[in-house]
């Protein structure tokens, strides 16, 4: 078993998929319209879903807002240089919400970005600490 692609509702699928290509640079997979649904799907990745975990970006049409609640998290992003990743970022046009800088209670470097849904992206350097794993599983525990 793997992991194959998390689904955001979006209210803008043309502003999503340019924001996730060209301020995320993921590319844009496939996308479908589903005329007797009323919905359309845009996947977006870092890689071929043969061998990726994708987003799948579902717009159902004449919906442009959604409550995003208090349940979802983020989606987060493993990143070799942080600081220069979200000067890019912001040069793009995104929406850097929490500045680079050690986690809370841990080592590992973070950011995070929010999409123009409002969904937050999570920006990870990655090799900030050996432990980034247990760092983050941490957090997750002292955040409930």
């Amino acid at each position: 078993m793997r992991l194959l692609h998390t689904m955001l509702r979006v209210g803008n699928l043309e502003e999503s998929v340019k924001f996730y290509s060209e301020v995320l640079g993921m590319k844009l997979l496939r996308q479908k319209d589903y005329p007797d649904g009323k919905f359309t799907l845009a996947f977006v990745g870092y890689g071929d879903e043969s061998d990726h975990t994708v987003l799948e970006l579902t717009y159902n049409w004449g919906v442009d807002k959604y409550d995003l609640g208090d349940g979802y998290g983020h989606i987060a992003i493993g990143v070799d240089d942080i600081y220069g990743t979200c000067e890019e970022i912001k040069a793009r046009g995104g929406k850097v919400v929490r500045e680079p800088g050690p986690m809370k209670h841990g080592n590992t470097v973070i950011a995070f970005v929010q999409d123009p849904d409002g969904y937050k992206v999570e920006l990870i350097q990655v090799g900030t600490t050996s432990s980034a794993v247990q760092d983050q599983e941490s957090e997750l525990v002292s955040s409930h």
